[in-house]
């Protein structure tokens, strides 16, 4: 007999969201989407999901209701008190055995807090790092799952079947209980917060201190492909140089505002080394290079007068 339930749910469409949502849906799994947003989910079922295998949804209970036992939810929303509210709309409705997985950048503590609150009502929860940005996320990303090790074997057909694939298997595994995944996917972060001031400060030294032009620039880290060096963060910062800016025509890198945001992960990262007595130079440095960098008014003054 067929069912008439979908085999997983997702909460919250922007990019992230729907790109994950059509790569399990295009890996042979059916899909029932929700968003706080009526007029978002609407959009999506007529353009990026049209003609595919998912069911919209507009209000929490019906997203439930939409979903096959043991229920599988994925919620894509920004990290912090967004997935609170999200798994207290979902309580009510949820049964014993169900599971909810948060695919956002949380910090490790709520992680643990939400497994501990969830067991006590027979929910199981995974915290799962998501790492690859947009790209990945829609053609195989690479993923850090963490929780009950029987949540994680619900999913696990699932998520391997959409995380991107290498000689080796694909590129997801079961990290541990508790806030394990989330906890490596913040580790992975500060390294390459690391890896982005390492390339930052290369740029500055053969640019600024060299006078590389951006096309010298491109064949400089074009070579580095060819090397030890090479990697995803090289090849886009490669292809970078190559672009010149609409208005002006100059070369677009020449055009970029040298000041750099951030969302925590770097930071969450440093500050638990320092609890646990890690040293971490490398990544204590890039952190600092982002605060300093968000200072912009204050650093042209201050060039002004040193």
């Amino acid at each position: 007999m067929t069912s008439d339930k979908q085999n997983f749910g997702l909460i919250g469409l922007a990019v992230m969201g729907e790109n994950l949502a059509l790569n399990i849906e295009r890996n042979g799994f059916s899909m029932s989407v929700y968003n706080r947003s009526r007029d978002k989910t609407d959009k999506f079922l007529a353009t990026r999901a049209a003609g595919k295998n998912f069911k919209g949804t507009f209000t929490i209970a019906d997203f439930v209701a939409s979903l096959e036992r043991p229920r599988k939810i994925l919620i894509m929303v920004k990290a912090g008190a967004p997935v609170d509210a999200v798994i207290e709309e979902l309580k009510p409705f949820l049964d014993e055995g169900d599971i909810i997985i948060d695919g956002g950048n949380s910090l490790y503590n709520d992680t643990d807090r939400r497994t501990v609150e969830l067991e006590k009502i027979n929910l199981k929860f995974i915290g799962m790092g998501v790492s690859g940005g947009e790209e990945g996320a829609l053609n195989g990303p690479s993923m850090m799952p963490g929780g009950q090790k029987s949540a994680y074997a619900e999913i696990e057909p699932i998520v391997t079947k959409i995380a991107a694939q290498v000689d080796d298997g694909a590129c997801v595994t079961y990290i541990g209980k508790g806030s394990a995944g989330h906890y490596v996917k913040m580790v992975h972060n500060g390294i390459e917060y690391g890896d982005m001031q390492l390339i930052a400060e290369a740029y500055d030294l053969l640019s600024n201190g060299l006078g590389l032009s951006a096309s010298e620039l491109h064949e400089t880290f074009t070579a580095w492909r060819s090397s030890e060096l090479d990697s995803y963060l090289i090849d886009i910062t490669a292809d970078i140089f190559t672009k010149a800016d609409d208005l002006t025509g100059d070369a677009l890198v020449n055009k970029i505002l040298d000041a750099a945001g951030q969302k925590g992960t770097g930071k969450w990262t440093v500050q638990s080394a320092f609890d646990l007595g890690v040293p971490i130079p490398t990544m204590i440095a890039a952190v600092t290079a982002r605060v300093i960098s968000s200072y912009k008014e204050e650093r042209v003054a201050a060039s002004k007068v040193l």
